[in-house]
């Protein structure tokens, strides 16, 4: 029951800036729904476009049927693959099979694709740092033959690696990744291996970093941080581990309706921040729910401006 005004014991919520929507799921989401839009209900899309369940539901009730595999797409209807990037035989066999397809993998995860082609083409192995059996993964692997790259997750994988030729290495990463892990990983691959070689640029995608850099700049003036994202969203849980690597105590919610009052006990400052998956209108859900218990004194804290924009596929611009 909501409390008097007079009677609501008074938190200070600082809105971490960036948050949320970037531009590859923006742009994903629109793919879906412009494809709906050309062809007509139902588009099939494989495995979720993106980690967010309010997201997919809502693409759902547009027409959109989500599947996990090829094999179950109906034939004569057309197939978006998600923002995640899939395997060079995935696209293959919708061709093979006549689908009309399009793909909606995020430009920065694309690139990754290209960079694993050249470093195989050149002759090397590639060690990929990443969560193993994530989609971006999965679909990073499968752009080279079998064999011709490593997964590594932690120091201690990189310790026990044993490359049949040391000199003839390179490493890509995971988007999603926490940064400053990251960077201890590919410090240890670099003293391990002097020869490997790396991207020109960081794999780890600017919304990634920007929405680390975020939560690092309110963290510590904070007594708790919620993050909204889902479970299987790897930016995501990072920007939890970022927020409890600050000291604060963190959790990840999906709906504002997951919050347990009960870690609010002494909350006089409360951060909130979403993943790269979640749109706005589950942060002012959030905010809205805690304004029934609580006169809520908001402020955001902008740590970056983003302005990236990625072009739709061709054909779909008009759609």
């Amino acid at each position: 029951m909501e409390q008097p005004e007079s009677k609501k014991p008074r938190i200070s919520l600082l809105v971490a800036a960036p948050r949320g929507f970037c531009a590859g799921v923006d742009r994903a989401i629109k793919i879906v729904e412009l494809a709906i839009k050309k062809y007509g209900a139902p588009v099939y899309v494989r495995h979720e476009i993106v980690h967010n369940r309010y997201v997919v539901d809502e693409l759902k009730n547009q027409g959109a049927i989500f599947v996990e595999e090829l094999d179950e797409v109906p034939d004569g209807v057309p197939v978006v693959f998600s923002a995640h990037g899939v395997p060079k035989a995935v696209p293959h066999k919708a061709e093979e099979r006549g689908l009309e397809y399009l793909d909606a993998t995020c430009p920065l995860v694309s690139k990754v694709h290209r960079q694993a082609e050249r470093q195989v083409e050149a002759g090397r192995h590639i060690i990929f740092v990443g969560h193993k059996n994530h989609p971006e993964v999965i679909g990073t692997f499968g752009q080279v033959d079998d064999g011709m790259m490593t997964l590594v997750e932690t120091l201690e994988d990189v310790a026990a690696l044993a490359p049949a030729d040391p000199t003839k290495l390179a490493f890509l990463t995971q988007t999603t990744l926490s940064v400053d892990d990251t960077r201890a990983i590919v410090e240890a691959l670099q003293a391990r291996f002097p020869d490997i070689v790396g991207p020109k640029g960081e794999d780890i995608c600017y919304a990634t970093s920007n929405r680390q850099d975020a939560v690092k700049d309110i963290a510590k003036s904070c007594d708790l941080m919620l993050v909204i994202g889902a479970p299987n969203s790897s930016n995501s849980l990072r920007l939890v581990e970022v927020a409890q690597r600050e000291g604060t105590t963190a959790y990840l919610i999906q709906r504002a309706s997951e919050i347990d009052f009960g870690w609010m006990e002494g909350v006089k400052t409360l951060g909130l921040t979403a993943g790269a998956s979640a749109p706005e209108i589950l942060v002012r859900e959030v905010v809205t729910h805690l304004q029934g218990r609580y006169d809520v004194e908001e402020q955001k804290i902008e740590a970056a401006e983003e302005r990236m924009v990625f072009k739709l596929p061709r054909g779909l611009e008009t759609a």
